[in-house]
């Protein structure tokens, strides 16, 4: 069958790019400093993840200081640019922002009350979690502009097109977003979805469904996870399953409400880039696709510039609300009965999945809530390896947690509430269960 053609504004035809190689090469260099894992020293992980640590490791002594001026600008920006007028849930986070500055500085200059000290919750949220994504989403911003600015997305997107659409209700080009999350991580995953977003190219429902269905902890976070529940030894078993299952939920979360509920409109004032649908020969027509964009693409110096602008923006957003509402998540999980209590919800399930110890089981579905990492720890020592299986996945499979993810969404334009990620929280860890309880008794 034939290609159908391109609208006269996208038609290759007369705006034919005179540099291709570009093309090849960003594309090139971006894919490699997102997905391809080499080993330096002994660690082994992609491109932008040891530029982090290098920068951790040289700037160490500077970076608390720096990321207290960073969430310093934060809460200012929350408030001065008028963001905190905007709904209730904003409202909350600019305050919780400005709550994060107090936070910091007692963390940073060594004031304020002991158990903040713990170091399972302030020195574990500042030096793990807001210290790294701080430095993550601006390096991987630079990167950004090569891997999005070029064309890939948009060859990727036309390949993949057939199976995601019908699927899970979005772009092709969503797939990359998938992809940037598993082996880079989430908040470089959550700014590809929201630039998208703001430029066009993907409507409320699409760039929320992608939000909660893909933005997933790294490749590098699982083994972590793994390393902590002794499942190693079967690692690739683990990876291939939590990869199956999330997506697999996914495929379900999307045709429910809250997501199926979402407006399918385009961000207001941007010019809508709808992906066109495509017949016959796929490569062939990727590759007109890519050059379309290609040929209105900025320089390589501006189209840096201004993804890492975006990233700079978004980072001093992002890590107040980590720091503010990943340390009240974890005081919450340590020092109250919430999450015990919340547990209550998933009792039914690990006791009909006969799982060991159902209290504890269920009590470790509800932690995660507040932090990724947290059931793990909870169930390390457990003798049953369905359990310490069951968790990691579901753990992973969630998605959403209070200590850094939800507050990197609020920081975007991506519209979920709150109540919307609960919801689909909670929708994420039953279907999680169901389906990996079995696939557990089996490997098992």
């Amino acid at each position: 069958m034939a290609v159908p053609s391109l609208p006269p504004e996208r038609e290759t035809g007369g705006t034919e790019p005179k540099n291709k190689w570009r093309f090849f090469l960003y594309s090139a260099i971006g894919s490699f400093a997102f997905f391809v894992p080499f080993t330096v020293g002994e660690n082994n992980t992609i491109l932008l993840d040891h530029i982090v640590t290098w920068l951790q490791g040289s700037l160490s002594g500077a970076l608390p200081y720096i990321t207290f001026v960073m969430i310093t600008a934060g809460a200012i920006y929350q408030f001065a640019s008028g963001k905190w007028r905007e709904d209730v849930a904003r409202m909350v986070f600019a305050f919780l922002s400005a709550f994060a500055v107090l936070l910091c500085a007692m963390l940073v200059f060594g004031f304020g009350p002991a158990f903040l000290f713990d170091e399972r919750l302030g020195p574990f949220i500042l030096n793990k979690l807001v210290i790294p994504v701080g430095l993550l989403i601006p390096v991987g911003a630079v990167f950004l502009g090569l891997l999005v600015g070029f064309g890939l997305m948009e060859f990727i997107g036309v390949m993949v097109q057939r199976f995601m659409r019908p699927v899970y209700r979005t772009p092709g080009k969503s797939a990359v977003d998938a992809v940037a999350s598993f082996l880079g991580s989430y908040s470089l995953g959550l700014l590809i979805t929201n630039r998208v977003y703001r430029t066009g190219g993907y409507t409320a429902r699409e760039a929320s469904i992608i939000a909660a269905g893909f933005s997933t902890a790294s490749a590098t976070f699982m083994v972590v996870v793994a390393r902590t529940l002794d499942l190693m030894h079967i690692w690739g078993v683990y990876f291939a399953v939590t990869l199956i299952v999330c997506f697999l939920v996914t495929a379900v979360v999307v045709r429910i409400p809250p997501l199926s509920t979402i407006p399918d409109e385009y961000y207001p004032g941007a010019t809508p880039q709808p992906e066109e649908k495509v017949e016959g020969k796929l490569v062939s027509a990727a590759w007109r696709e890519a050059k379309a964009f290609l040929a209105q693409a900025e320089s390589l110096p501006k189209t840096i510039w201004r993804n890492f602008k975006d990233g700079v923006l978004m980072t001093i957003q992002v890590i107040p609300g980590i720091m503010s509402v990943g340390i009240i998540g974890l005081a919450l999980a340590f020092y109250t009965p919430v999450f015990r209590i919340l547990g209550v919800l998933f009792y039914p399930l690990a006791w009909a999945g006969q799982l060991p110890d159902p209290w504890l089981a269920s009590e470790a579905f509800a932690i995660g809530l507040s932090e990724l990492f947290l059931p793990a720890t909870l169930v390390a020592d457990s003798e049953s390896d369905v359990l310490r299986f069951t968790v990691g996945v579901v753990s992973i499979s969630q998605v959403f947690f209070f200590s850094s993810m939800i507050p990197a969404v609020l920081a975007t334009e991506i519209p979920l509430k709150i109540s919307h990620m609960v919801i689909i929280w909670f929708q994420r860890v039953v279907l999680s269960i169901i389906l990996t309880l079995p696939l557990a008794y089996l490997i098992f």
